[in-house]
């Protein structure tokens, strides 16, 4: 006990030491002109900066060490270099003019680094960009990004899918924790709101080596907004209206820093109503959200800290078939309620030359489902059968169904050793305790505890034509359900990979690693009918971890005008969970068993990015993705996405007027999916046209960010086979158009 008080002492009392200040000039390397609003970024201290009139800047506070100094601003390429500090000479930096985007500091993967300085390869997008192209949420947003598509239900419920990996195969990270919110079910959807994420980043394949068990298939990472600049704030709200759904989404945040506080806020409320296609509404796809978000950072030269608190709550429909046809907003029954919370805190304290990063994660996911009533035979019928699927009134009470509470308590630590020569390393424990517990009649899984534990080791080596990036990781699981089964599960995983340039212009990335899942609680419990799915599943408690070996090849050229890429994969996963009708009948329901078997998934995506001189305004995008997934036997897995063709052309300016003003049109081709598992049915090809612009313009003196976009412009009547809607013949979301309004003050 003294020792912990002795160390919460130490974390309080501000340091004496002299402080550092970083400081120097940043101009256009061509004309020497100083370049005004550069943003100068330290992303391992997050302390950042920007270039005044001159050009100048400033950043002090900066303890001893070596730490990444980004330097960046649009119309340029991003500079990037490592610092020794103490440091007193002046840090200019020249900035080469470029068409392509700048890049953005990647996050998810342990050493904070550039895409071009990567060894593992990380896609990025802005939530900013999703929403520019007409997102509905957030779940919708992700599947423009290369190799990830969703499993959804409507548009209101969304599961990521990597490479043709989904559910607990794919981890979820948000404010720097992992997510749980029983993701075992088709129909649970992420249970988080775009308002006050900036960014997401995905890793496609195994990233057990960082993040432990249920990374298998890859991860997908959720960067909240960053607190505002020292001494500076901003306030801003937003408003976005989708014609389709006659719904919107709507948020507010404040934002605020001193020299060692800051401070942020966002709250949201989205509400739709049913999707329209075509020829029909869908009936019960409605849904409403409300988020809110909160922050608090502290930081003084040898110690930071953030806390941050999310709470989410929706109230979701469950489409069942095409009823009624109203644009009200209101649930019918059935319907999920979903009330999320997230609580998370964020440390690092800074020793000379090293650093300890730690983070905790406090969870709690109530989930609720509610049915209509169900009637028997002998029964009065009524006149008006629709009153079984009426919304409820608001002050009516409803007793749920099915209600399952998870709390999850999960710690990140990791020590960033001293660079040694070529080398950086980092040693790190990680763990979880979770416990289920169930309140209502009907059960989908038993009450029961999880812990995990994992420990693990990486290094980045720095040569002179290449970078090489090592590890290895020790995992335990342990399961205990209270009707008394306890099951242990354990895997040790590594991953190597290597970056360089085969030419001056030309980047090749390798990367081998393997990875694991332990069996979930469904998958080895379960014992009874599953609503949402409509089948009555029966667990195996002798399941073994799914194993997985993954290959990963990327290509990429890039010159002045032209970019292009490729990427490979091939993935082994021995023991691939899967479920399977055993051709019985349960209370009238098909009976489905969790079964094994060896795997294998390979594909790939290739793109070009082109943007001719002089017309650097202009770009021309093309991206084509496709994914096998087989059996050992040669049969065909479940729910693996449609190859696809997405070409885009899109303009931006920088006029008086309208400041960034871009404009694009995208045509997306799905194929036709006829490699399907032994139980679905194949989906035909489809081509979705889509469009949009926007600009920023001076109201009142303050910015007003506007954009317009338009999906499915053509109305067209299509089926995606991830749709858990498709057995029932149900069309995907027809035209939408979506306007957004963001007022920064």
């Amino acid at each position: 006990m003294n020792k912990l008080c002795y160390l919460l002492l130490f974390l309080a009392i501000p340091t004496v030491y002299a402080q550092n200040t970083l400081k120097g000039n940043v101009v256009d390397k061509n004309t020497n002109e100083p370049l005004i609003f550069a943003n100068v970024y330290v992303p391992q201290l997050e302390k950042g900066t920007t270039s005044d009139e001159a050009g100048n800047y400033s950043m002090p506070n900066i303890p001893n060490g070596t730490y990444k100094v980004i330097v960046s601003t649009i119309g340029y390429e991003t500079f990037s270099r490592s610092i020794t500090f103490p440091y007193t000479a002046a840090f200019d930096v020249q900035l080469i003019p470029s068409a392509i985007e700048m890049e953005e500091i990647i996050i998810s993967t342990p050493f904070h680094k550039l895409q071009s300085e990567n060894v593992m390869k990380v896609e990025r997008e802005t939530v900013a960009n999703l929403k520019a192209k007409g997102a509905v949420t957030l779940a919708d947003g992700i599947t423009s990004i290369a190799g990830v598509e969703s499993v959804t239900t409507g548009v209101s419920i969304g599961k990521p899918v990597i490479r043709g990996l989904s559910s607990n195969r794919v981890l979820v990270y948000a404010q720097g924790v992992r997510l749980e919110n029983q993701q075992f079910g088709d129909e649970h959807g992420l249970g988080l709101s775009d308002s006050g994420i900036e960014s997401i980043e995905v890793i496609k394949g195994p990233a057990s080596l960082l993040y432990g068990s249920d990374a298998l298939g890859g991860v997908l990472y959720l960067n909240p907004e960053r607190f505002a600049q020292a001494h500076n704030n901003q306030a801003d709200a937003s408003y976005n209206y989708f014609s389709n759904t006659e719904g919107f989404n709507t948020n507010a945040g404040y934002k605020a820093s001193g020299e060692h506080f800051k401070f942020l806020f966002r709250g949201s409320i989205a509400e739709h109503a049913d999707y329209e296609t075509a020829d029909y509404r869908v009936t019960n796809t409605r849904f409403r959200e409300q988020d809110l978000k909160a922050g608090l950072g502290y930081q003084i030269r040898k110690f930071k800290t953030e806390l941050r608190y999310n709470v989410n709550n929706s109230k979701l429909g469950i489409p069942e078939t095409i009823g009624e046809q109203t644009t009200q907003k209101t649930p019918l029954l059935p319907f999920q309620e979903v009330t999320n919370h997230v609580l998370s805190s964020k440390s690092t304290v800074f020793f000379d030359g090293s650093s300890l990063d730690i983070n905790l994660g406090l969870l709690y996911n109530d989930r609720k489902e509610f049915e209509a009533p169900h009637h028997h035979e002998d029964e009065e019928d009524h006149d008006d059968h629709e009153d079984d699927d009426e919304a409820p009134e608001e002050d009516e009470h409803l007793e749920a169904a099915l209600q399952m509470k998870l709390k999850t308590f999960n710690y990140d630590v990791k020590y960033n050793l001293p660079t040694l020569g070529k080398f950086e390393t980092i040693v790190g424990l990680q763990g979880m305790s979770q416990s289920n517990t169930n309140y209502a009649e009907e059960q989908l899984i038993p009450d029961a505890t999880t812990s995990d534990i994992g420990v693990l080791a990486t290094s980045h080596i720095h040569f002179e034509k290449a970078d090489i990036q090592i590890g290895a990781r020790y995992d335990y699981r342990s399961i205990d359900v209270y009707s008394g089964i306890q099951k242990n599960f354990s895997s040790f995983n590594g991953a190597a990979g290597i970056k360089t340039n085969l030419a001056k212009k030309i980047t090749t990335r390798l990367n081998l690693a393997s990875g694991y899942r332990a069996p979930n609680l469904a998958e080895l419990t379960s014992n009874g009918t599953h609503e949402g799915t409509n089948r009555y599943e029966i667990g195996n408690d002798q399941l073994k971890n799914e194993q997985n070996f993954q290959a990963d090849l990327a290509l990429e050229y890039k010159n002045e005008h032209i970019e292009i890429f490729a990427n490979a994969f091939y993935n082994k996963v021995n023991n691939y969970i899967f479920l399977s009708p055993n051709g019985e009948l349960i209370q009238n329901t098909p009976v489905y068993d969790y079964l094994q078997a060896d795997a294998n998934l390979y594909g790939g995506e290739i793109g070009v990015h082109f943007h001719p001189h002089p017309l650097d305004w202009l770009h021309v995008e093309s991206s084509y993705e496709t994914v096998t997934g087989k059996q050992d036997n040669q049969r065909y897995l479940p729910l693996i996405p449609a190859n696809s063709w997405t070409n885009t052309l899109r303009v931006e300016f920088n006029p008086k007027v309208v400041r960034n003003f871009y404009g694009f049109v995208r045509l997306k081709t799905t194929f036709k999916q006829s490699n399907i598992g032994d139980f679905e049915t194949s989906t035909n090809g489809y081509s979705l046209l889509g469009a949009g612009l926007g600009g920023v313009v001076t109201l009142f003196k303050n910015d007003l960010d506007v954009k317009i976009s338009g999906s499915n412009l053509t109305d067209k009547t299509y089926i995606n086979h991830l749709s858990r809607l498709k057995p029932d013949g149900i069309f995907n979301m027809g035209r939408n158009i979506n306007i957004g309004l963001t007022y920064i003050l």
